[in-house]
Protein backbone atom coordinates (compact mmCIF):
# COMPACT_ATOMS: atom_id res chain seq x y z
CA UNK A 1 0.00 0.00 0.00
CA UNK A 2 0.64 3.40 -0.81
CA UNK A 3 0.11 6.93 0.72
CA UNK A 4 0.68 9.99 -0.97
CA UNK A 5 -0.01 13.63 0.33
CA UNK A 6 -0.49 16.62 -1.57
CA UNK A 7 1.23 20.24 -1.06
CA UNK A 8 0.29 23.53 -2.69
CA UNK A 9 3.28 25.86 -4.16
CA UNK A 10 2.92 28.99 -6.58
CA UNK A 11 5.45 29.76 -9.78
CA UNK A 12 5.55 32.41 -12.19
CA UNK A 13 7.00 33.49 -15.03
CA UNK A 14 7.84 36.47 -17.14
CA UNK A 15 7.13 33.84 -20.44
CA UNK A 16 4.15 31.33 -19.92
CA UNK A 17 1.78 29.46 -17.69
CA UNK A 18 3.71 26.39 -19.11
CA UNK A 19 7.28 27.69 -17.98
CA UNK A 20 5.85 28.66 -15.09
CA UNK A 21 4.59 24.97 -14.58
CA UNK A 22 7.66 23.87 -15.51
CA UNK A 23 9.87 25.78 -12.83
CA UNK A 24 7.18 25.14 -9.99
CA UNK A 25 7.39 21.19 -10.27
CA UNK A 26 11.28 21.50 -11.21
CA UNK A 27 12.03 23.88 -7.95
CA UNK A 28 9.61 21.19 -5.81
CA UNK A 29 11.42 18.29 -7.23
CA UNK A 30 14.32 20.02 -5.34
CA UNK A 31 13.47 19.22 -2.16
CA UNK A 32 10.44 16.83 -2.84
CA UNK A 33 10.99 13.60 -3.79
CA UNK A 34 8.55 11.07 -5.57
CA UNK A 35 6.67 13.30 -7.05
CA UNK A 36 3.40 11.27 -9.42
CA UNK A 37 1.63 14.42 -10.15
CA UNK A 38 0.42 18.06 -10.31
CA UNK A 39 -2.51 19.72 -11.40
CA UNK A 40 -3.27 23.37 -12.23
CA UNK A 41 -5.82 24.69 -9.21
CA UNK A 42 -5.37 28.86 -10.78
CA UNK A 43 -3.57 30.68 -13.34
CA UNK A 44 -3.53 34.24 -13.16
CA UNK A 45 -1.15 37.09 -15.27
CA UNK A 46 -0.08 40.46 -14.07
CA UNK A 47 -0.66 43.30 -16.37
CA UNK A 48 1.04 46.38 -16.59
CA UNK A 49 -0.05 49.56 -19.25
CA UNK A 50 -2.35 47.01 -20.93
CA UNK A 51 0.40 44.41 -21.16
CA UNK A 52 0.98 40.49 -19.57
CA UNK A 53 4.32 40.82 -17.96
CA UNK A 54 4.07 37.85 -15.77
CA UNK A 55 2.08 34.68 -15.52
CA UNK A 56 1.26 32.69 -12.23
CA UNK A 57 0.18 29.83 -11.22
CA UNK A 58 -0.66 27.71 -8.51
CA UNK A 59 -0.31 23.88 -8.15
CA UNK A 60 -1.03 21.28 -6.38
CA UNK A 61 1.93 18.49 -6.31
CA UNK A 62 1.04 14.77 -5.09
CA UNK A 63 3.98 12.96 -4.25
CA UNK A 64 4.39 9.31 -2.70
CA UNK A 65 5.41 9.05 1.35
CA UNK A 66 8.19 6.76 1.58
CA UNK A 67 7.58 3.25 3.75
CA UNK A 68 9.01 2.58 6.92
Amino acid sequence: MSVAKVIEISSDSKDSFDDAIKKGIARAAETVHGITGAWVQDQEVVVAKGKVVEYRVRLKITFVLKGK
